[in-house]
């Protein structure tokens, strides 16, 4: 069950989360950004919203993807989508970009030019994160 702010209308796991309360829409966080980013992305929240019990929502800087905690923080930059996603153990070699100790597991990241770079093991990454949170 969620709780929706009536200040931002952000979708929250709990009543009265502690949150970046302000409206912001997806589509302003791809505003000048390339079409191969944008289909990306569009990919990513296809699949992943469609997991029992996600919530999505945005802050000024990126896309959160909640299942129990956040399991997914996409950031788009100027060229990449910045994908962020959580592991027991840390994730080396390609597609992992950086992966670092934090809060007793690894936040793996991973950068993302187009569509055609969300491989199975870019989703199986990502759904092992939703499991683990």
């Amino acid at each position: 069950m969620s709780w929706i702010c009536p200040n931002c209308e952000r979708e929250l796991v709990k009543e009265n989360q502690t949150h970046y309360c302000a409206r912001v829409s997806v589509d302003s966080l791809f505003d000048g950004r390339p079409a191969e980013m944008v289909l990306a992305f569009d990919k990513l929240l296809a699949e992943v919203a469609g997991w029992e019990d996600v919530i999505v929502s945005t802050t000024p800087h990126c896309i959160v993807f909640v299942h129990r905690k956040t399991f997914l923080v996409i950031r788009p930059m100027q060229k990449v989508l910045d994908v962020k996603f959580y592991s027991l153990t840390a994730q080396s070699g390609h597609p992992v970009a950086k992966s670092t100790l934090y809060a007793g597991k690894y936040a793996n990241n991973i950068r993302i030019k187009s569509a055609d770079e969300l491989t199975p093991q870019v989703f199986k990454f990502i759904h092992q994160s939703y499991k683990l949170l």
